[in-house]
């Protein structure tokens, strides 16, 4: 048996009277987590005051209940206030490490509760992508509990909600997972008029709430309660406040009459059977818009010589074939004479699906009426891909959906939120035409003027595009990109921060173990102090005081669990 590795202490010396470096600091007082450890806090930090794992739960499960009711019921969607309020008082946890996990743990159960049907379409590789969602929230209360320790409270107002909006832009827009739903903005789908899309857009709406959080923590907290349940109430009132009528649409130059019906899958007949339905059911529309994926093909023979016996406009989606085994999933454009005179593919196909290669450029159809930018499907839910067509002036968007019927409810109403936001941000009309549903026709302002419901086969729906205007962007396509550098920059400084204290953490322990004198003191009976007794040496102090060390820490973190000083007394005897 080996015997020299490890030497013992002397008979009566307790592991506390050994000598090991200064006592570990608790969390938040400059433990070394990681990369996702705290670092020490500067002098005038808006270091927050710690709490343990009682109500890091009662906030996790704030905020989770908080968005699912905010985007379950359109009255209650300004508890997505109380949502971000929770998210950043999660930052007070004990360390950046536990602020994480907290945010993680709530990241995934809203996914789970929002995005259930993953689990239809994906099965249990459902778990892994809601983990990929819950980690950017994990990060955003990392991020804003090192932030408190590093800056001061006025300037947390300031840095927290842009890495928010950093964060958020980056995972909708700009890696190869992006998913812009199950966002801050869009649970305000229906407040048409009464939040500043237009000029802030999307992100910006979310970046402003949590500005409002964030300057809620610069007041008392004896005031505080009071000025946010006032503003929790004052948000309510402003979004069921009822609404003034939309205009009827009037018929002016530059305004077609638009219609569509709901095929899922459809065969050639049924394609002809349905559009012959929609002519007589409103034989105005100049324009006729069925679904993504209609056809399974090209446009066929039948369909144009249909187009060119009623002189119709007809928008479709199907398969533009490229080599011998590839296609663009691609919306034609029939025009009267039954030619195609416009086609586009889709911009972003998704992913794990077998979907078509990407469009290669994005134009805009110069129609009878005006410039119309057509994007398939999941491009309307991606910012960067609709501000090109805006760039390019279109004056309104039509959208051929295919949302199929077996995804579930929830999916579709999820989708039906993304049309109302984008018209309402760019100011422009859209026509959105699903498979199964949720089919819209949404005016400038966000309101929805006509819908078919999920699950209407045959459903159809028309109604007027004002082609009158071009599209504007708002301020936060302009303020994201910015906000993303500087998070990565904050993420990239923190990380270097934490490895340069955690050398020094390591040289200090190693100076401790080749003889510097120890913290450790003990009082004799007589007032004064003398060192406390040490082992016999072997040369290796250092290893021994490193391996203490590891201990402290442990015993530390299991103060995350019981909140009590008692447990370290216990640990450390």
């Amino acid at each position: 048996m080996r015997t020299n590795d490890r030497p013992m202490p002397e008979a009566g010396v307790r592991l506390n009277d050994l000598p090991h470096p200064d006592p570990l600091p608790i969390p938040g007082e400059g433990t070394v987590c990681g990369h996702f450890g705290d670092l020490h806090a500067v002098k005038g930090s808006a270091l927050p005051q710690k709490f343990g794992w009682i109500k890091t739960s009662a906030l996790g499960a704030g905020a989770a209940i908080s968005f699912d009711l905010a985007y379950r019921f359109p009255r209650c969607a300004f508890l997505m206030l109380v949502y971000l309020y929770c998210l950043v008082e999660l930052s007070k946890a004990a360390s950046a490490r536990q602020a994480f996990y907290g945010g993680l743990a709530v990241g995934g159960l809203t996914a789970a509760l929002q995005l259930n049907f993953f689990w239809n379409i994906f099965g249990p590789a459902a778990l892994a992508l809601w983990i990929i969602l819950a980690f950017w929230i994990g990060l955003f209360v990392a991020l804003a509990r090192l932030c408190q320790q590093q800056f001061s409270k006025v300037v947390c107002c300031l840095v927290i909600p842009a890495v928010w909006l950093g964060l958020e832009y980056f995972r909708s827009e700009l890696y190869y997972l992006r998913f812009s739903w199950a966002n801050v903005g869009f649970a305000f789908h229906g407040a048409a008029g009464r939040l500043p899309f237009g000029q802030f857009g999307m992100y910006g709406v979310g970046f402003l709430l949590v500005l409002i959080v964030c300057a809620l923590r610069l007041i008392p907290t004896k005031k505080r309660v009071y000025a946010g349940v006032g503003l929790a109430g004052a948000l309510a009132l402003l979004l069921n406040f009822p609404a003034a009528p939309a205009g009827a649409s009037e018929k002016v130059s530059g305004t077609p009459r638009v219609a569509g019906i709901q095929l899922e899958f459809p065969s050639e007949g049924e394609v002809l059977s349905g559009l012959n339905k929609l002519t007589q059911t409103f034989p105005e529309a100049e324009l006729l818009v069925l679904s993504e994926y209609t056809l399974d093909g090209p446009v066929p023979e039948r369909v144009k010589t249909w187009c060119r016996r009623h002189q119709k406009y007809l928008v479709i989606g199907g398969k533009d074939p490229v080599g011998a085994s590839e296609f663009r999933n691609t919306a034609f454009v029939v025009g009267p004479d039954g030619e195609i005179v416009f086609r586009q593919g889709k911009s972003v196909p998704i992913q794990f699906f077998k979907d078509g290669l990407a469009a290669t450029e994005q134009k805009l159809w110069k129609s009878p009426w005006g410039e119309i930018g057509i994007c398939i499907c999941y491009d309307l839910s991606y910012a960067r891909v609709t501000d090109r067509l805006v760039r390019e002036g279109a004056r309104a968007l039509i959208v051929p959906t295919m949302d199929v019927a077996d995804w579930g409810r929830q999916q579709h109403e999820l989708h039906a939120r993304v049309a109302p936001v984008r018209a309402e941000e760019y100011g422009i009309p859209i026509f959105r035409l699903a498979s199964s549903g949720i089919s819209q026709c949404v005016d400038a302002h966000g309101n929805v003027v006509a819908s078919a419901p999920f699950a209407g086969e045959a459903a159809m729906l028309s109604g007027a595009l004002d082609l009158s205007r071009t599209g504007r962007l708002p301020l936060d396509r302009r303020l994201a990109p910015v906000t993303v550098g500087m998070t990565l920059v904050l993420v990239v400084w923190f990380i270097f921060k934490n490895a340069n204290q955690s050398k020094r953490e390591m040289t200090r322990i190693g100076a401790n173990g080749k003889g510097e004198p120890s913290s450790g003191c003990d009082k004799t009976s007589e007032g004064t102090t003398s060192p406390r007794p040490s082992p016999p040496s072997d040369g290796r102090e250092g290893v021994r005081d490193f391996r203490l060390e590891r201990w402290y820490r442990a015993a530390e973190r299991l103060r995350w669990f019981g909140g009590k000083e008692t447990r370290k007394r216990k640990f450390y005897r």
